[in-house]
């Protein structure tokens, strides 16, 4: 028999009964489609985090104020504000795997253009805080130096701030007001989307730290110049453990805390957090992936308990297949190519049906979903794994049986 012959064998014994073919595949079905869709909601996520992790910025680091005790009483995260912006020269000065170190002070405000007002994040920091972030600027430039040193009235704005300010209009050089300080936009900068925390980071609008301090909240006036964070980025290819031990190690000494004592100060590796987040959506992927392979094992003892039937009620026609010559690995492709057929036909659909669901998840529950021809191989080669291995012990069980005994069948 040749292989042309075996496969319209195959399709004549499989559309006798539709109903119980159909049945067969359901289990394929499912579990390819469960295996498309979580797969596809795993890359998802991962490309999701990976877009966070560019956003944040590579290599980034923040030292923020620690806790204080007082009465014998521990005191919230950054409760102590110790930070100055001596202490972020230092840490650019004097560790050598620092790059930049951008001091910044922050607080929400009311900003005005005409008869339109939005409320958003105000930052106040240096030109090394977009180096710090890999935030470029759209158009326009950044603050210079005489702007820093004078706390010049310039203002660079986020891609939604400007948006709500002006529309279509281009903003820059035109005068804003930031509680009743008028100052000048002379950027703005590229989009960047949300964070972690979905929060819209293009809601914001940076200035020189000094104009932030002496004209905006004029009472962080002084001559400490504390600061609410710094903003560290490391060089490519430098250890960012070395550094954070540098600066440990820089801020204990500049702040004069003896041996044992708890810093007064916390330093945050975002880069690290982002990416135990990715493994964690990997692992949880892949979890998910191996459970939806579940399904496809039982689709796969559906198919065997559905061809031990079939040979079960074919005997007769087995028998009479050897008995006109018919060769034992005759019956072996035939049986083996209707268990195939039956898998490879489940997880066609199956792949119909997980981007049917793909495209539900996306389109009602806004989860980014990523569906990769990988992903489709995989489960349609399985799912003909599947059919090999389940079909062929009931196909070998059918290529054994004896003509004569066959043929006796009733």
């Amino acid at each position: 028999m040749n292989a042309f012959a075996a496969l319209r064998s195959a399709w004549r014994a499989l559309t006798a009964n539709p109903m119980r073919s159909v049945l067969t595949m359901l289990g394929v079905m499912i579990g390819v489609a469960a295996v498309i869709t979580t797969l596809a909601i795993g890359n998802g996520a991962q490309q999701r985090i990976a877009e966070q992790i560019k956003a944040l910025g590579s290599n980034l680091m923040l030292v923020l104020p620690g806790a204080v005790s007082a009465s014998g009483l521990r005191l919230g995260a950054s409760s102590g504000q110790r930070l100055t912006e001596a202490d972020a020269q230092a840490i650019a000065a004097e560790i050598p795997e620092v790059m930049v170190a951008a001091p910044s002070l922050h607080g929400t405000v009311q900003v005005v253009s005409g008869n339109v007002n939005w409320a958003t994040r105000a930052v106040g920091t240096t030109p090394d805080y977009l180096v710090s972030r890999n935030w470029p600027l759209a158009k326009g430039r950044d603050f210079d130096a005489a702007e820093l040193a004078g706390s010049g009235k310039v203002v660079i704005l986020g891609d939604t701030v400007a948006r709500e300010l002006f529309g279509a209009e281009d903003p820059l050089d035109r005068v804003i007001r930031v509680r009743q300080v008028p100052l000048t936009v002379i950027g703005v900068l590229s989009r960047k989307g949300q964070n972690a925390q979905g929060e819209d980071q293009d809601d914001t609008l940076m200035m020189p730290i000094s104009t932030f301090r002496n004209r905006i909240n004029s009472w962080l006036g002084g001559p400490v110049k504390r600061v609410y964070v710094v903003s560290v980025k490391v060089h490519e290819g430098m250890s960012m453990a070395a550094a954070e031990a540098g600066i440990r190690s820089l801020m204990r000494q500049r702040h004069r805390l003896e041996p044992g004592k708890d810093d007064d100060f916390n330093v945050r590796n975002l880069t690290e957090v982002m990416q135990a987040q990715e493994e964690t959506g990997r692992v949880l992927a892949l979890l998910l992936a191996a459970v939806a392979g579940v399904s496809l094992l039982v689709g796969g003892i559906g198919i065997m308990n559905i061809m031990l039937v079939s040979v079960t009620e074919r005997t007769r026609e087995i028998g009479l297949r050897r008995a006109v010559g018919a060769r034992s690995r005759d019956i072996l492709a035939q049986f083996l190519i209707e268990a195939v057929s039956l898998s490879l036909a489940g997880g066609a659909i199956g792949v119909l049906l997980g981007a049917g669901v793909t495209a539900a998840v996306a389109a009602f529950a806004g989860w980014q979903v990523v569906m990769s021809a990988s992903a489709i191989v995989l489960a349609v080669g399985f799912s003909a794994a599947v059919g090999v291995f389940f079909g062929f012990y009931p196909a070998r069980r059918a290529a054994a049986l004896l003509p004569i005994e066959a043929l006796r069948h009733e």
